[in-house]
């Protein structure tokens, strides 16, 4: 089954990059900083994905999640980020192949992120230089993170496009609830933070294993080369 998709919205981390090693090793000196023992790597996929105050609640002990300790961390993992942003960061396998197919295609991509507005700025200008994605757009101030729906549908808007027209993708049930809130087809990707459990649970309508997956749902002429 194909969908006549006039736009995608991908969510960035998890989703197109990789970016678990570094938001990690951010997330651990900030603790080691303020005297806390750090976690896992993997714990980390699990406190990521609403935003930096919520993954500096979730990193803390329940018994120092007040709100001047909270304060604290988010300014210092803000500048451990800084220091490290790119260090271990890298697209997903297939990625970068899969924009190409869809510049192919002429299909207006999107990136909408949870990571603060100049971090998303700076991630895609890293990573993806050349790839004319027309719209990026990272946490700010006046618009509600995910899973509320209007960061989704002040893309719609600026694109001109009904929101039953545009596929949302992304890793983690946040995305999903972002694209059922705004009215988008609910693409999982497995290759991400979270598993294929909680995107199920959440609303994905299709679950893609690898990237070059996500053109076989697309209606139109076979452009993929991937």
């Amino acid at each position: 089954m194909t969908f006549p998709a006039r736009a995608i919205i991908f969510d960035l981390d998890g989703t197109l990059l990789d970016t678990l090693a570094d938001l990690a090793d951010s997330g651990n000196a900030t603790l080691a900083a303020i005297g806390l023992p750090g976690h896992p790597q993997d714990a980390y996929r699990y406190f990521v994905g609403l935003g930096i105050e919520e993954l500096v609640r979730r990193m803390l002990p329940e018994s120092r999640r007040d709100p001047e300790t909270i304060k604290t961390a988010s300014g210092i993992i803000a500048e451990e980020y800084q220091r490290r942003w790119k260090d271990k960061t890298r697209p997903y396998p297939g990625i970068l192949e899969l924009l190409e197919a869809l510049r192919q295609r002429e299909l207006p991509v999107c990136v909408l992120s949870n990571k603060p507005q100049p971090y998303t700025d700076l991630t895609v200008a890293e990573f993806f230089p050349g790839w004319p994605f027309t719209n990026v757009r990272g946490a700010r101030p006046e618009v509600p993170n995910k899973p509320h729906p209007a960061g989704a549908l002040a893309l719609a808007a600026e694109l001109g496009l009904a929101p039953g027209s545009i596929i949302f993708v992304g890793d983690s049930k946040t995305d999903m609830k972002t694209a059922r809130g705004a009215g988008m087809l609910p693409v999982g990707v497995l290759w991400g933070f979270r598993d294929e459990a909680e995107l199920v649970a959440n609303g994905a309508r299709h679950l893609i294993g690898k990237p070059a997956e996500l053109l076989d749902l697309l209606a139109g002429p076979d452009t993929r080369g991937v």
